[in-house]
């Protein structure tokens, strides 16, 4: 099998670029002779190191770890100074400088060594010097409402939150019993729809809106991930030029890594880490979804699902399972056709009559103790409307914490979260289990030469697991 190769470059002007490549020559070419990324005008380049491994997970997952490490750990890593390596790592500890997905407004970023910013490829954070005990000094950061501290806080909670390193879960774990307690005051709303509809301009709309009567508003988005290059562009705070700088404003996108349903793996616990900073709306922007895409439903306290005009006819809005779970349906974009906009809230209207009657028990039509899904119609572009969405939001608020939907609304969504983290954490065990490893390799080999069916296969690994 052709080994997959790991490789650091020292560029021109002293800096360092990581890279994982499975043919180094044409790739070291490349470097020397093209013309865009990160080394084109760095040139020439000279490699220092490069090292070989089995899989491409096993060099990905190397090159990950260079990228987070300091100039001095790159540096003993190219003089084969392994003991030294070692020792930098072991001294190294705390999570003060994990690395921010949202920076500091007015704040100089600290020089990256220089190493490429790959938005395609995760970093996992490096535990670098910091605080002896940074659960404790990140929660009271969090929790203190000072505002420079707290945004820098919540930014490395999340991350810490996002981190695949054991040692960082176990951190994880610790920082969300301690905040729990401190959240449950907000009021969560997710905000899902196609691609195009307006959910970031809307989000912006309503969010300086909400900031203007006296809340604080965080928004979590979330970007679809490339299914070849695991890669996401997170451009949607981007969209969000007024709110973005908003103090009294949180934006963090995250990318969905692959996690089905519209949001991210760690979606919920970012909720909970806004809710103790003291944010009292929790806003949850999916991405572009179709017809079956309904995590983020499980997760809020309010479904709203973003239509267009002229999105289809009747049976198309009967037929979307997500349809069947919004608490309300927003037709954005009225001002462009104002006459499809009124036969799109007519169909919808008439649509979820129809599913209230034989569908979804919560919102059945004949029980006045229950909230009835709305249609409503707004611009987000010119403003218009959303006076009359949050009076909408309001009004569901209000009458389902009178009826105790709420409150049952989340104990559900907290057992479906233990069992969905259950799932997540047998998946990771069977994955690193000895003798479902030493097994695996040969098992996909004889899958892929059609030796043994898939089902089979996997039942064999599965009884190793046991």
């Amino acid at each position: 099998m052709k080994p997959f190769h790991v490789y650091l470059l020292r560029c021109r002007d002293g800096t360092y670029y990581a890279g994982h490549t499975d043919e180094l020559e044409a790739r070291l070419l490349q470097h020397q002779t093209g013309d865009t990324g990160y080394t084109a005008t760095r040139k020439p380049v000279d490699l220092v190191w490069q090292g070989e491994f089995e899989s491409r997970e096993g060099a990905l997952a190397f090159e990950q770890q260079i990228k987070g490490w300091s100039r001095a750990k790159k540096e003993a890593l190219i003089a084969g100074d392994w003991e030294r390596v070692q020792v930098l790592a072991r001294s190294k500890q705390g999570l003060d400088g994990l690395r921010q997905a949202q920076p500091e407004r007015g704040e100089t970023q600290p020089e990256r060594g220089g190493v490429e910013p790959e938005p395609t490829i995760p970093v996992r954070p490096e535990p670098v010097e910091g605080l002896t005990h940074p659960v404790v000094s990140m929660f009271a950061s969090i929790t203190s409402g000072q505002a420079m501290a707290q945004r820098r806080a919540i930014a490395k909670a999340i991350t810490l939150l996002e981190s695949t390193r054991a040692d960082h879960r176990a951190q994880g774990d610790e920082l969300l019993t301690a905040l729990l307690p401190h959240t449950g005051q907000a009021f969560r709303l997710g905000i899902s729809g196609v691609p195009g509809v307006g959910k970031s301009t809307f989000i912006e709309a309503l969010g300086l809106y909400l900031i203007e009567r006296g809340h604080r508003v965080a928004v979590l988005t979330v970007d679809p991930s490339s299914t070849v290059s695991g890669g996401s562009i997170l451009g949607d705070k981007t969209r969000m030029e007024k709110l973005s700088v908003h103090e009294q404003a949180y934006i963090r996108p995250s990318p969905s890594s692959g996690t089905l349903g519209g949001v991210a793996e760690k979606t919920r616990e970012a909720m909970l880490v806004c809710e103790a900073a003291g944010y009292d709306i929790v806003i949850v922007e999916t991405v572009g979804v179709g017809q079956s895409e309904t995590a983020v439903s499980g997760m809020t306290d309010m479904f709203v699902l973003m239509q267009l005009p002229n999105a289809g006819d009747d049976l198309q809005a009967i037929k979307k399972g997500v349809m069947e779970l919004a608490d309300l349906v927003v037709i954005n974009k009225a001002d462009i056709d104002p006459d499809a906009a009124t036969r799109a809230r007519a169909q919808i209207t008439s649509s979820l009559r129809l599913l209230g009657l034989q569908g979804h028990p919560e919102h059945a039509h004949h029980n006045e103790a229950v909230w009835h899904p709305q249609v409503i119609q707004l611009s987000a572009l010119l403003g218009r409307g959303v006076d009359a969405f949050w009076t909408e939001v309001s009004q569901f608020r209000a009458l389902q914490t009178a009826n105790g939907q709420l409150g049952m609304r989340r104990q559900q969504q907290a057992r479906a979260w233990m069992w969905d983290r259950i799932d997540a954490g047998l998946k990771q065990r069977f994955r690193a289990h000895p003798q479902v490893r030493a097994a695996l390799d040969d098992a996909t080999q004889r899958v892929l030469a059609g030796t043994l069916p898939a089902s089979t296969a996997a039942r064999l690994l599965l009884d190793l697991f046991d």
